[in-house]
């Protein structure tokens, strides 16, 4: 595919040379260049699609680097990394995968200020650029690129609340496609209705009332009015809001009609849309989400206390918009706010109902706080299935599942469950929803369903209750959750080469089973295995419980380390987590 206008773009000063009907071809290339990167690779489609002509006319009226542009979570990036001298990585199927889908400084820090992936932080970080500007005398613009869905979170409204005090110049654009990575959810979207239907006029309006000047651009997508818009935002000396419509996965109908869908997409036939990722029957794989809906479902039919929360995240625990409509009121999304979700399911345990809020890894970290203080320190019974967890999880550095452990474990009275299979995983979830003692989060397995029909399950899993241990065993290895079958593995392994050793399920990550720590005691050698962090993990408060025996320890997972756009299974060789590498390595401990 030739994009005779994409191959001499090496940075924004060779757009603005351009005439406006040639920044028309561009966009068209870029766009073209996207869909066919994207369709091969995968990727964050509609976000990137909807923002082309508005990235084209940001870096051609703001004189990028020097003025500062902020993207709020950045899966609408690709553009400005295609305008910012990282153009091969679009054009060129050898280089598809030389740049990760979120900013950053480690690829270009001058157009890349921060590495962003979560939510709603833009608009804040872009006020201390400002404050900071202004201290220095300094006259650059701070421009904030934030998205419809992010404006809804917590930070995004003080960062906005902050910035319309500044008093000088300073630019926030909301990119609004009416959606977020579902359907928007809250009170505010009713007033950016309003104002795309009354093409910016009506009142009250919400960007003013927070002190900024308003700019209203009803068709998002003309490179003209988006310049022209852009141009009048640069000369004001006070705050100000350019307000744009656009639309979300424009140029691709497939992305157009299913916006959702199409949001982060594998890849994809780029004719028809249609998803590669098929089993061999031409349906998407059994999945713990699957699992999970069917089973909340069938709770639902007999306790009409049960509500489904979750932060903008509805795919996390596999509700479909079909499913969501089979639970009405009883599935409640609150928009990308974690802190709200986990407030909110604080305040529905304490009056009765049975909250189960679903919700990526990564994003949970966004709501220590409440998980500590409003849930824990209250001792609140909401349940918590943490999907996308671990290493074989998602890979950029703003995205990693693998903090969770060390994170959750730290909360005083937060149980954090660690089942190993499909069997486990429904029976702790039916326990956690039943009981009304304490908090319970389950660490949901990723990748495919597993199944142990030899699985022993529990009625209660609010004690300690680690799998039995043998006395005539001179190796343990616990290992917990989805690393409990390379423990069974390397057990087989070992008794092949004539050691006899014992895999060990804790069942939980935040629980020491005393009469466990006893029988390990008496082991010449324990190891952990942990899909986690090591630093803060359950390994090494197992190992402190075992620091006064004769046992040696070896705690094996992950560093604390950010690590960004790694290989999983190469990674996790790099780290001797397959089973055969544990079991060569006890070998060497026992000689």
């Amino acid at each position: 595919m030739q994009f005779e206008n994409l191959a001499g773009i090496h940075s924004p000063a060779d757009i603005r040379r351009m005439t406006p009907a040639r920044l028309n071809v561009l966009a068209a290339e870029m766009r073209a260049a996207l869909i066919h990167k994207l369709s091969a690779i995968g990727g964050h489609v509609g976000p990137n699609l909807g923002m082309v002509e508005a990235t084209i006319a940001l870096h051609y009226v703001f004189d990028t680097p020097t003025d500062k542009l902020v993207f709020d979570v950045s899966h609408q990036s690709y553009p400005h990394k295609m305008l910012t001298g990282r153009m091969q990585a679009f054009i060129d199927p050898d280089h598809y995968r030389d740049v990760n889908g979120y900013t950053n400084p480690r690829e270009d820090a001058d157009y890349d200020l921060f590495s962003v992936g979560h939510t709603s932080t833009a608009i804040s970080l872009a006020t201390g650029l400002a404050k900071a500007r202004d201290l220095a005398g300094g006259q650059e613009n701070v421009v904030a690129v934030v998205g419809d869905g992010s404006l809804g979170g917590g930070m995004a409204l003080e960062g906005l609340d902050y910035g319309g005090t500044l008093g000088t110049k300073f630019v926030v654009v909301v990119n609004d496609n009416d959606m977020s990575i579902a359907e928007n959810h809250g009170a505010l979207y009713n007033d950016l209705r309003l104002l795309r239907h009354s093409n910016g006029t009506a009142e009250p309006n919400v960007f003013r009332a927070f002190g900024y000047d308003y700019i209203y651009v009803h068709y998002g997508n003309d490179i003209a009015r988006l310049i022209a818009a852009f141009k009048a935002a640069k000369a004001s000396s006070t705050p100000v809001v350019v307000h744009i419509n656009t639309m979300k996965g424009m140029g691709l109908p497939a992305a157009e009609s299913d916006k959702e869908a199409f949001h982060y997409s594998a890849p994809f036939d780029a004719a028809t849309g249609t998803v590669l990722r098929r089993s061999a029957a031409g349906e998407a794989p059994a999945d713990y989400g699957t699992l999970i809906y069917e089973h909340l479902l069938h709770v639902l039919k007999h306790d009409s206390r049960l509500a489904v929360l979750t932060a903008g995240t509805p795919g996390a625990l596999g509700f479909t918009p079909k499913r969501r409509s089979q639970f009405g009121s009883h599935f409640i999304d609150v928009g990308i706010c974690e802190q709200q979700a986990a407030g909110m399911a604080a305040g529905m345990a304490k009056a009765g109902a049975r909250p189960v809020f679903g919700v990526v890894a990564t994003f949970l970290q966004r709501a220590y706080d409440q998980l500590s203080h409003d849930i824990a320190l209250n001792g609140l019974p909401v349940v918590i299935p943490v999907t996308n967890t671990g290493l074989y999880s998602m890979n950029d550095e703003t995205h990693l599942g693998f903090f969770d452990i060390a994170m959750i474990s730290s909360i005083p009275g937060l149980l954090y469950l660690a089942p190993t299979c499909r069997e486990e995983v429904m029976a702790m979830l039916d326990w956690a929803i039943k009981q009304t003692a304490l908090p319970v989060a389950i660490r949901i397995p990723g990748g495919h369903v597993v199944s142990d029909s030899s699985c022993e399950l529990l009625s209660d899993y609010s004690a300690p209750a680690y799998t039995p241990i043998d006395a005539d065993s001179e190796v343990a290895i616990v290992g917990a959750g989805t690393f409990y079958g390379r423990a069974v593995e390397a057990v087989a392994i070992l008794a092949a080469n004539g050691v006899k050793a014992v895999a060990v399920n804790p069942r939980s990550f935040t629980y020491i089973d005393a009469a466990a720590v006893d029988a390990l005691k008496g082991k010449r050698l324990v190891v952990t295995v942990e899909d986690g962090v090591v630093d803060g993990g359950y390994g090494q408060r197992l190992a402190m419980e075992l620091a006064d025996s004769p046992a040696r320890v070896v705690c094996l997972g992950l560093p604390k380390k950010f690590e960004n756009r790694f290989d999983a299974a190469k990674l996790g060789k790099e780290l001797g987590l397959e089973a055969q590498q544990i079991a060569t390595r006890v070998l060497a401990k026992l000689k």
